[in-house]
């Protein structure tokens, strides 16, 4: 769904410069974190089908003692993520449950949000859904704003806690630059964060620099690893909505409900 656009070949190479410098920075950001979400994975596999105890302990210990003694300085998840990298939002025991794959350059995911974001706000509230947004750097080939909005709202999730970082998803959204330019500063986006209710002294450091890179360049990874090859890709109680003629209105409804 995501579109593209035209760029000066100054820019684009400037922008392929610094992809790369923070590529060859966080690759062992990258594996590490890829490792923790296998993991989880895994524990979640033992605990269904009744495999506790001793078992479970064993790969408990594994796992620790390798982000231990593995874990590099700029190997960081933000507190309070999901180890699919996302941030959960409403009742765990929902009805109902909602991934978005999402990017805050992704004009798509724009229309999307400003289409269902105050209802499915309200059924959050009400405890009928259960929403879990995984932000991508889908359209990092665009511009770093993709990955670096990315990595602000892991920053915010980590230091404000999910209630500060789901206000400060929504006005991402609410202040979303065109997909072409210009895009928000450091500074704009900070002031974003505070308005949510983050503390600047707290938020701008791991902003400024993007602390979380490597865990965002890792949610690209997984999020390619599931075939997610547009933004945005919405799955509903396990189902990925998707067709031929697929419409914005039928993403709606799927996530809505009757309710759209």
């Amino acid at each position: 769904m995501a579109q593209k656009k035209t760029r000066n070949p100054q820019d684009k190479a400037a922008a392929a410069a610094k992809r790369e410098q923070r590529q060859a920075r966080n690759e062992r950001a990258k594996a590490l974190a890829e490792e923790r979400r296998k993991a989880a994975k895994r524990r979640e596999t033992l605990t269904r089908f009744g495999v506790v105890g001793g078992v479970l302990a064993v790969v408990v210990v594994v796992v620790l003692l390798f982000t231990v003694f593995n874990k590099p300085a700029d190997d960081t998840a933000p507190a309070g993520a999901s180890s699919d990298f996302g941030l959960v939002v409403g009742d765990a025991d929902a009805p109902k449950s909602v991934v978005i794959y999402e990017d805050f350059l992704c004009p798509f995911c724009g229309q999307l949000e400003a289409t269902v974001g105050d209802q499915l706000n309200e059924q959050i509230e009400a405890g009928d859904v259960k929403v879990e947004y995984r932000p991508i750097p889908f359209l990092s080939r665009i511009d770093d704003y993709s990955p670096d909005a990315a990595n602000a709202l892991a920053v915010v999730l980590d230091k404000s806690g999910p209630d500060v970082a789901k206000k400060f998803h929504d006005l991402l959204y609410d202040n979303q630059p065109e997909e072409s330019g210009p895009y928000p500063s450091t500074d704009d986006i900070v002031a974003l964060a505070v308005e949510a209710g983050a503390t600047e002294s707290d938020v701008r450091p791991g902003i400024e620099d993007k602390t979380f890179a490597g865990w965002v360049d890792a949610a690209g990874d997984a999020a390619d690893d599931a075939d997610v090859n547009s933004t945005p890709t919405v799955i509903v109680d396990g189902q990925r909505v998707e067709g031929a003629n697929l419409t914005m209105d039928d993403i709606a409804q799927a996530i809505l409900g009757s309710s759209s």
